[in-house]
This record gives C-alpha cells, sequence and structure tokens, in this order.
C-alpha cells in the first residue's frame, strides 16, 4: 500500500498545479510567466493547461475559490514564489479534511473502507 503522501504528489499537487496555470492564463499570463512564477518549466505548464497532466481531481468550490484567489494574487504581483508553498500547503490540508486523498487512496490501491492511513478530518491534527 502506498502511503497518503505519496497520493498527494502524484494527484493533488498536480492537479492544484493545473488550475493555478489555467487560473493565470485566464488572467492574462503568458506560459512563460506562469512557468516562472510557479518555478515549473513551460511545457508543464502547456500539458496543464491542456489537461495532460494533473487532470484527475475536481475540486470543491471552496477548494476552487482558494486556488483562483492565490492565482489572482500572484498575477498582481501581491504574491510571488515564496508564498507558493505555504499556500500549496494550506490548499493541501483543506482537500485532506475533505477526504479527497482517502477517496483516492481506496479507488487507486484497492485498500480496506475503513482504513484511517488518510487522516481525513484529522488532517489538521498532524
Amino acid at each position: 500500500m502506498r502511503p497518503p503522501c505519496e497520493i498527494v504528489v502524484w494527484y493533488v499537487i498536480p492537479s492544484i498545479r493545473s488550475e493555478l496555470a489555467k487560473e493565470l492564463l485566464n488572467l492574462g499570463m503568458k506560459q512563460k510567466e506562469i512557468s516562472e512564477i510557479l518555478d515549473i518549466t513551460q511545457p508543464a505548464v502547456s500539458q496543464y493547461i491542456s489537461d495532460k497532466r494533473g487532470h484527475g481531481i475536481r475540486f470543491e468550490s471552496e477548494i476552487q475559490a482558494m486556488i483562483k484567489d492565490f492565482a489572482v494574487k500572484m498575477a498582481k504581483g501581491e504574491a510571488g514564489q515564496t508564498d507558493i508553498i505555504p499556500k500549496m500547503c494550506e490548499i493541501c490540508k483543506k482537500i485532506k479534511a475533505e477526504e479527497v486523498v482517502c477517496q483516492i487512496h481506496k479507488e487507486k490501491d484497492n485498500i480496506p473502507i475503513d482504513c484511517h492511513a488518510c487522516m481525513g478530518s484529522h488532517a489538521d491534527t498532524v
């Protein structure tokens, strides 16, 4: 069985990056600018925007709003690279609290329904 953190790395973070890249593009940023601010390659941005990467999760409206708000701040220059890690962690904690990681873990690894490895709604206690 894979640890929950591996689910975050393979599914959650790429999905957050994908949504961020799309929001930044919608706000008028070019792929090169997006790659620089997210500290990823321009081809990665292209793959996120075209749903070739990071399209596995559809977020609830509250998560979408967090991502959109962060993208607006980035586009306005009110948030930069030093803000990415804390904001990604905040979004990830919220996703874990909504048990999205647990659902993916159970689907991908065929683990028992009563498994609590992902911590579900107890994500804030860790």
